[in-house]
């Protein structure tokens, strides 16, 4: 019966598998082809609830809001670039984690720690949209949407007790939006100093680990608790206002040098000049400076026929580095015709004052302040001074922090002054940015002129067009705050040729410098009286001794 079973079995099996394929083969061939039918497109109003929020996280923020660009073209950038930023990345996570791992050798027995595979996959990270914003300061600020399930291979060997343990990262997934911000802006490629990024939101990390090939994330409970673990440091480093400043250009190459504090300088009196006029006397006065500056320099009085003048004047210079810069002093006669003589030269490094301490100082004069320079046995009489020196009470500039690796910042602080009583003497910083939209009857070659308490600047003069970018800063030295004050501002043209009515006025705007004073700083753009569509860009600072 056995027997007769099996060979049944094998005939059937030999004449069923030629017949099915002869059916089949004729199906194939004889059947007609039905239409595919296209897929059914609803909007999304139509959908029920479930299923909309089913495909809400999956639709673009470029889709759902209208204030993300889709930047598709930056998605196939990454893709074409991801074989080489992959490299550079683990290149340089290597060189980060070294010194780390470095520190728990020898603690807890281990003896080394390494990565054994590090590679971030093939699969590039995909920008689901950007948001862009614009601001009065120099910088570019935006917020990608940021979405990565890569296929990371990420293995760590730790070598515990002659024990080789491997410990593997798998299934890497980051969802975050980040804002990122390019600043300052500068001239030096790559054109922005350093990146500043913040997280507005807790990020979404997921992964696997794998702990000698077995998967510790089944353990009931450890991944919850990971995940909630790893969500909350990162949220606590990096979470906006904290922030991860990144440095691109050194401090050195890119800082603008910034006032720091200002010198006192008295020029009390002089002894024993040299002898100059046919009568035996001399019309001396000084002349001071500071170096590293193209300012015009500070004068005294002249006093007349006189080898020993007591001049008594007050004067005040913006320092800028008091560790490099020296003050330097020039006595000359005057003369009625031609070039005035000069009695005698020194200088005194400004590292040698102490802050808010005044020192008088007796000096020889002496024929130029050039070391090398063989100097004449000649004596050329002294001068007298009183230095103070009076650093700002605030001078945290953003780069006077070493550009050296990455930093960790809690919060965005402006450089206000911080101040409650806005007492004392300062210096009024006013930087005019630039103009929009300036338009004048007749041409258009507009520079800003500057008024304030009788003094007026200008800036330099751009040609033939409405949008001029000015970016130079004027400093004003007041002995009180101008709480009750005004700053009055002009955007004028001029012809560049000879003609009638060579001046225009383009606008003008009035700021109350009293915010300026109580906030330390405002940077804000100004519409233009008696302009259709001028406005004006000016960043004002105020600076207490």
């Amino acid at each position: 019966m056995g027997f007769l079973s099996t060979f049944l079995g094998l005939l059937g099996f030999g004449f069923g598998i030629p017949i099915g394929l002869f059916i089949g083969f004729y199906f194939f061939v004889y059947s007609k082809p039905k239409d595919s039918e296209d897929p059914v497109v609803r909007p999304l109003q139509e959908l029920d609830t479930t299923s909309l929020q089913d495909i809400m996280p999956e639709i673009p923020l470029w889709v759902k809001n209208p204030d993300y660009d889709r930047v598709d073209w930056v998605n196939k950038f990454l893709l074409d670039m991801w074989p080489y930023l992959d490299e550079a990345i683990c290149g340089t996570i290597r060189s980060m984690a070294q010194p780390i791992f470095a520190e728990y050798i020898g603690k807890f027995q281990i003896e080394s720690i390494e990565f054994e595979n590090l590679s971030l996959g093939n699969l590039p990270p995909t920008i689901q949209g950007l948001k862009t914003y614009e601001t009065n300061e120099k910088e570019l600020v935006m917020e990608p949407s940021i979405k990565w399930a890569g296929n990371s291979n990420i293995v760590v060997a730790l070598k515990l007790l002659s024990l080789r343990i491997t410990i593997q990262l798998v299934d890497l997934q980051v969802f975050a939006a980040p804002r990122i911000s390019l600043k300052p802006l500068v001239s030096t490629f790559p054109c922005f100093a350093k990146i500043v990024v913040s997280l507005m939101d807790k990020p979404h990390v997921d992964f696997g680990m794998r702990v000698l090939g077995g998967d510790i994330m089944s353990v009931p409970g450890l991944y919850r608790f990971v995940q909630e673990t790893i969500k909350k440091q990162v949220a606590s480093l990096y979470l906006w206002p904290h922030s991860l400043e990144i440095p691109i250009l050194d401090a050195s190459t890119v800082a603008v040098k910034k006032p720091v504090g200002i010198l006192h300088v008295k020029v009390v009196r002089a002894m024993k000049l040299l002898k100059m006029d046919f009568l035996g006397l001399s019309d001396p006065y000084v002349k001071l400076s500071l170096s590293q500056e193209r300012l015009p320099s500070k004068k005294t009085t002249i006093k007349k026929k006189t080898l020993n003048p007591e001049w008594n004047e007050d004067f005040k210079l913006i320092v800028k580095e008091p560790e490099s810069q020296m003050l330097n002093i020039h006595v000359y006669d005057w003369d009625k015709v031609g070039a005035h003589d000069k009695l005698g030269s020194q200088v005194v490094p400004l590292k040698v004052l102490t802050p808010h301490e005044t020192k008088e100082l007796t000096l020889d004069l002496l024929k130029n302040t050039d070391i090398s320079d063989h100097q004449e046995k000649k004596h050329r009489g002294q001068i007298v001074l009183e230095l103070t020196y009076d650093p700002f009470k605030d001078d945290n500039d953003g780069f006077s922090e070493p550009l050296d690796g990455f930093v960790r910042k809690e919060s965005g602080n402006y450089g206000a002054s911080g101040s409650d009583s806005p007492d004392g003497a300062g210096l009024l910083m006013v930087t005019v940015q630039g103009a929009e939209g300036v338009e004048g009857e007749r041409h258009n070659n507009p520079y800003a002129l500057i008024l304030f308490k009788g003094e007026k600047k200008k800036s330099k003069m751009i040609r033939r067009t409405r949008d001029p970018i000015w970016n130079e800063e004027f400093q004003f030295m007041l002995e009180e705050p101008p709480v009750s004050e005004k700053i009055h501002i002009k955007v004028m043209s001029k012809r560049t040729g000879i003609g009638f009515r060579s001046k225009e006025s383009l606008g003008h705007v009035e700021i109350n410098l009293a915010d300026v004073v109580h906030n330390g700083r405002i940077n804000e753009k100004y519409h233009l009286i008696d302009s259709k569509n001028g406005v004006i860009h000016v960043e004002l600072g105020w600076k207490t001794i």
